[in-house]
């Protein structure tokens, strides 16, 4: 076993942690807010978020970036827009698709924001245990 675990540590690269905190958006998969709280907490453990998509899900991918931005959550690094050539499912044939990616950084007010959802479940759990 340990083998195995020392033979794989080496395949880690720069470009596999980069991987760790990517996001790719679908619009049918999962509802809006399901990425917005994952990006959140991607943003938590790792400082920044990148958020992809392609096609109809880019709209998604701005609305999230915007929530979390709006909010003062996170802060925009970088935005790459592109095509990319995929086969067509039905038709066979290679159709472009357009695709954006949009790096999010943590914001200096993250923190701040992010404490008072913990410290309001712990204030309340203390005060319930005060009335008893």
């Amino acid at each position: 076993m340990a083998t195995v675990a020392a033979a794989a540590a080496p395949a880690v690269t720069a470009n596999d942690s980069h991987k760790k905190n990517r996001i790719q958006v679908s619009n049918t998969k999962k509802p809006l807010f399901f990425y917005v709280n994952l990006a959140k907490r991607y943003i938590q453990q790792h400082n920044e978020v990148e958020l992809s998509a392609l096609g109809m899900a880019i709209a998604t991918v701005v609305t999230i970036a915007e929530i979390l931005k709006n909010n003062g959550l996170a802060t925009e690094k970088k935005v790459l827009t592109s095509t990319v050539g995929m086969k067509d499912e039905n038709k066979g044939r290679l159709v472009q698709k357009a695709k954006i990616e949009i790096v999010l950084g943590k914001s200096e007010k993250f923190d701040n924001l992010m404490a008072p959802a913990t410290t309001t479940e712990s204030e309340a759990a203390t005060a319930a245990n005060d009335k008893k």
